[in-house]
């Protein structure tokens, strides 16, 4: 994704639909979220899992310090103290040793993801402990740059797509589904708007 491409794509939502022009109007257009895919991704996927975007990202930068470069190598060799002492949980140092031995054994290549439709991604990646359908979707989204993902359990676009389309309660997924159906094949771009318009709107 580019500016220029999540520009053209939100634009031509908003013509279609006038709840996102005007949101446009209100909070302007956000940027590329780009992550390079591989092991520092999903790693940084786990990361953020059930904590506030600011004390994952102290963590990520503390690990970026005490692992470097950041691999499954250096990651498992670092061992538990090292990366406790950054602020990873216990479970999420069990999900980031398994996610590098996976990657070291082959179980997922995540070259071959690159590859794959997104209902194969989905299911490889969730194969792996730690790693469910928002991790997936997010890693779809923003490493693998599919600009037609929705990503339905994540709270912030929940509460996003309530304001935006004046719900009485955040939409689950089978709701929110059938609202962004219209938003084919941009959903994706559209989930970084709301991402925006989460943190932006008044």
């Amino acid at each position: 994704m580019t500016p220029a491409s999540i520009r053209t794509a939100l634009d031509s939502l908003a013509a279609r639909d006038d709840d996102i022009a005007e949101a446009i109007a209100l909070v302007g257009y956000p940027e590329p979220r780009n992550r390079e895919p591989g092991f520092a991704a999903l790693l940084n996927i786990i990361i953020g899992q059930q904590v506030s975007a600011i004390a994952a990202a102290a963590i990520r930068a503390r690990l970026a310090e005490a692992v470097e470069p950041l691999t499954p190598e250096k990651f498992l060799a670092a061992g538990e103290e090292t990366l406790r002492g950054v602020g990873l949980s216990g479970r999420k140092v069990e999900y980031g040793c398994g996610l590098a031995e996976a990657m070291l054994s082959g179980v997922l290549e995540t070259d071959r993801l690159a590859k794959l439709p997104d209902d194969e991604v989905v299911r490889s990646l969730t194969g792996i402990r730690g790693l469910g359908r928002w991790s997936a979707e997010i890693y779809l989204l923003f490493a693998l740059r599919r600009g037609d993902i929705w990503p339905a359990e994540d709270l912030a676009i929940q509460e996003a797509l309530r304001r935006l389309k004046n719900l009485e309660e955040r939409p689950a997924r089978k709701i929110s589904e059938a609202i962004v159906e219209p938003w084919r094949p941009f959903r994706g771009i559209a989930a970084l708007f709301l991402w925006h318009y989460y943190k932006g709107a008044p």
